[in-house]
């Protein structure tokens, strides 16, 4: 009957303008949980044809039933005493994250990505895994390079692109807010390199450079349509109290909100006086002495992130 049903589903969604809108229907009448990568694979095999379908499919199944879960990290035991052994460990231990990852609906970043490389090899897919740092919080600004997360990149049609499906399930704060996106599906590198920097700087796919202590310096560029090439000024995330008299100048490019407010971690002020060019905005926020961290809003909207010494 299920298969009745799914069979009458493709049929009547068929016709719509948007693939993904059926593709997303198809995976919303797919089982929650899998006993192995295998089963889910030949879902997707079965249902979808051309690789722009398949890791469709596969992402949206993703952030659709895993749940980010950090005591996941505890897991599973990653010791090892020479190199041999290593990667010996290394397949062992990523079949079984796929394999927990599928049956329990929970995982760290690792399950995410593991699970979506997995199932795109299965479908012939070319892809591969990316590790690298984030940059998501306060305390991620000014510090030191770390290999804190891990993400994918597919290639279709001959073209390869940036996917993190574990950051596209929601967001973790103490516990997981189930917040499924397509943000970042198919993201434009110029975006993904505001929060995501890899090891190897060119799975990056960015025409510029920007090297791994720029990306630390740089402030929270929460707005998802602003570059960090559009913040004039102030250009790095950390600021000085000692140079700054009384006011803080802030100049951007390729912005025009409605309305621009601040915090110092409390209440939300607006700002009355906004400079407004053609293709510039300028502004001053008051400086406040012993404050940690200022968050402006465009719109009511978290945009930019600073910390202050």
């Amino acid at each position: 009957m299920k298969l009745l049903v799914l069979f009458f589903l493709f049929l009547n969604i068929s016709a719509l303008a948007q693939d993904y809108e059926r593709v997303d229907a198809i995976i919303s009448m797919y089982p929650n949980t899998f006993e192995n990568p295998e089963k889910l694979s030949k879902f997707i095999a079965r249902d979808f044809a051309s690789e722009e379908d398949k890791v469709r499919a596969i992402y949206t199944w993703i952030i659709q039933n895993i749940s980010y879960e950090p005591d996941e990290y505890k897991q599973f035991d990653y010791t090892f005493t020479n190199y041999r052994e290593r990667n010996e460990k290394d397949e062992k231990l990523r079949g079984k994250i796929i394999q927990r990852t599928l049956q329990k609906g929970v995982a760290v970043c690792e399950g995410y990505a593991m699970l979506f490389e997995k199932l795109c090899e299965q479908q012939g897919i070319k892809n591969y895994l990316v590790r690298g740092d984030i940059k998501s919080n306060f305390p991620d600004i000014g510090r030191p390079f770390k290999r804190v997360h891990i993400w994918n990149v597919a290639t279709i049609d001959g073209r390869p692109y940036l996917f993190d499906a574990t950051w596209g399930a929601g967001k973790y704060n103490g516990k997981f807010i189930k917040e499924p996106s397509y943000f970042y599906y198919k993201t434009p590198p110029e975006i993904f390199i505001k929060t995501h920097y890899p090891d190897m700087y060119e799975d990056a796919f960015s025409d510029g450079i920007l090297s791994r202590e720029q990306f630390s310096e740089q402030p929270l560029i929460i707005e998802k349509n602003l570059l960090p090439k559009d913040i004039e000024f102030p250009t790095k995330g950390l600021l000085f109290e000692n140079e700054y008299f009384d006011k803080i100048l802030f100049s951007i490019k390729n912005t025009n909100p409605k309305k621009i407010s601040y915090s110092y971690g409390t209440e939300m002020i607006f700002i009355e006086e906004i400079e407004r060019e053609a293709n510039r905005i300028k502004f001053n926020v008051p400086l406040i002495i012993g404050a940690k961290t200022l968050l402006v809003y465009f719109d009511g909207k978290p945009a930019l992130g600073y910390k202050i010494n």
